[in-house]
């Protein structure tokens, strides 16, 4: 939309903006900026005059115009006639000059007056490039393991002339990776033949292609609360509806690490299409479900009629070593999707759908809807990292244990009011915060060297903004980094509580 707002009308948006916790024009326009995001402020609309704005607020031009500024700065404000700027969104750019180090901005004043120029210019959207210094708590994913993917590509390259003469297409995907997929499931008590396994780009791609064979607009899809954020977005734009069945809060018996009773009384009320569920380090939370509570959700999945769709791709991730039943030993119906993401590299866009046949045949064929098959390359050297998953997984495991604990402790010196619960695996750890101030945190992160997913991205409704999700993934040093910028940031809302406003919708931005 286009137009003007009045003074008078922005004045009273901005109510209580003042508290004195850090300079004037800084909390103007870090609460116009937050007002932008909030949608409470349109976007393209021309902000009062500023000698007509500190009229109104009674404040000296001389704090309008910096606030003015800093918003330019920052991406907020277009550069219009005189001082009517546009409102608008900062799109992903460079550094600006004299940017600091996250260490620089983690250490300095409660308030967050960071001294930078432009600092919030780092916020784009997770799923894009990350400028220097800005580490991204948005992404729960590990860099590749080096050695080990290079040798499997490699030694794919070497088997790639005998498939050339082909013509590349392969909606199933090349059979030594199938075979290797169903000899990990059979290995792992799950008997599977290659007919079985569909190779997709990741596991998004396996979610998108069974919503699209199994699932029809308007029907429902049965969730855990919180939930997966790339996978909600995917079953609604699939026009389904979520269904959300909250989670036990932290602190409970791990053999009620999930509400089977409220999830078998969804069931067979709402009797869902599909129910998709992170068994194995659920992601948010890292809990593992205990075989009883599984063989108890097959039973009532296959009552109401519902495809019990399962997540593995965090299941590799075992950090305690504690034994469990892969969702489809209990039942053939099941349907697991997996990927290579987490164990070994984002980058190798290589996933699997595993289902009985006759489901593979319809998953092939709304998959040619989507593409024709995934690239030939990557799923030679899959193959290869497939056949042999016990060569980087030690090394990594113990890697995530010691970050887990490191990271553990981090919070509890640095962050005692946060409720964090520590997972049975996967890669992040589920926090509770003392306040509502998941989206806010969010929102000033940057201003802190950090972007973060707030917590109502894994949830319905706008739930979650007690929460945050913190992974693990990065190094010690960076944790720590990390911590005292939460920490930092933390204290700034502490000292400028109109801050924690949360906007109404957020961006739906890429989260892994």
């Amino acid at each position: 939309m286009s137009g003007s707002l009045a003074p008078s009308s922005l004045a009273r948006l901005l109510g209580r903006w003042n508290p004195g916790a850090a300079p004037a024009y800084r909390e103007l326009s870090d609460v116009v900026r937050l007002l932008v995001l909030d949608g409470r402020v349109p976007l393209d609309v021309a902000l009062p005059s500023e000698r007509s704005l500190s009229a109104t607020l009674g404040i000296s031009r001389t704090t309008v115009t910096a606030a003015y500024t800093a918003l330019r700065e920052q991406g907020f404000l277009s550069s219009g006639q005189g001082s009517r700027g546009r409102t608008c969104i900062p799109q992903p750019g460079p550094r600006g000059p004299g940017l600091t180090g996250a260490a620089g901005r983690a250490g300095s004043t409660g308030s967050g007056r960071s001294g930078l120029a432009g600092g919030s210019n780092l916020s784009g959207p997770p799923g894009l490039p990350v400028p220097d210094g800005l580490l991204d708590l948005a992404y729960a994913s590990l860099p590749a393991s080096g050695e080990v993917v290079h040798r499997a590509f490699a030694a794919a390259l070497t088997e790639l002339p005998a498939l050339l003469p082909g013509f590349g297409y392969d909606a199933l995907g090349v059979r030594p990776l199938r075979e290797a997929i169903a000899a990990r499931y059979t290995d792992n008590g799950v008997p599977t033949s290659p007919a079985q396994i569909l190779v997709t780009s990741g596991a998004q791609h396996a979610l998108n292609i069974v919503l699209r064979a199994l699932a029809s607009r308007a029907d429902k899809v049965l969730v855990e609360h919180p939930s997966y954020p790339n996978a909600l977005d995917a079953i609604r734009s699939a026009g389904c509806r979520p269904i959300p069945v909250s989670m036990p809060p932290a602190g409970r018996h791990p053999a009620e690490s999930w509400d089977l009773d409220a999830m078998e009384a969804t069931l067979r009320q709402q009797r869902p299409a599909l129910a998709y569920v992170v068994p194995d380090f659920h992601n948010p939370t890292g809990r593992l479900m205990p075989d009883p509570q599984r063989r108890r959700l097959v039973r009532a999945a296959a009552a109401s009629g519902t495809v019990l769709l399962v997540d593995e791709t965090l299941r590799e991730l075992n950090l305690d070593a504690v034994a469990s039943t892969p969702l489809a030993a209990f039942s053939p119906a099941v349907v697991s999707i997996g990927s290579l993401s987490k164990s070994h590299w984002a980058g190798l866009r290589t996933g699997w759908i595993r289902a009985e046949e006759s489901l593979i045949t319809r998953f092939a064929a709304a998959r040619t809807i989507m593409d024709l098959g995934g690239p030939v390359v990557e799923q030679l050297a899959a193959a290869h990292l497939v056949g042999a998953l016990t060569e980087p997984l030690p090394a990594r495991l113990g890697m995530l244990r010691e970050n887990r604990e490191v990271l553990m402790a981090l919070l509890a010196d640095h962050l005692p009011s946060w409720e964090a619960e520590r997972p049975d695996g996967g890669l992040s750890v589920w926090c509770r915060l003392p306040s509502p101030a998941s989206t806010a945190m969010a929102v000033i992160a940057p201003d802190f060297g950090l972007r973060l997913a707030a917590g109502p991205r894994f949830g319905i409704g706008g739930a979650f903004k007690y929460y945050l999700r913190v992974p693990f993934t990065l190094p010690p040093e960076e944790l720590e980094t990390a911590v005292l910028a939460l920490r930092a940031a933390q204290d700034r809302l502490e000292a400028a509580p109109q801050l924690r406003r949360r906007p109404q919708a957020l961006p739906v931005v890429a989260i892994a």
